[in-house]
C-alpha cells in the first residue's frame, strides 16, 4: 500500500487500510464475463475511502 506521508481528506488521519467485496466489477455492454475485483484504499479512523483500484483492467475490455 502506498500510503506514506498521505492525509484523509475527510478527517486528517494517516492510517490506511485495503480491502474488497464480493461484486466485480464488469463491462456494460458484456454483463456475461466474470470481470475484475475491486480493491478499496480507506482511512481507518473515519472510513473515507481514498482510492478505488482494478485488479485486472483487461478483464473489462
Amino acid at each position: 500500500m502506498n500510503q506514506k506521508n498521505k492525509a484523509c481528506l475527510e478527517c486528517g488521519g494517516t492510517s490506511f487500510a485495503q480491502g474488497t467485496d464480493y461484486i466485480n466489477l464488469r463491462p456494460l455492454d458484456n454483463k456475461l464475463t466474470i470481470g475484475s475485483e475491486k480493491i478499496y484504499t480507506f482511512c481507518v479512523d473515519c472510513g473515507e475511502v481514498n482510492s478505488i483500484k482494478i485488479v485486472k483492467p483487461s478483464k473489462l475490455t
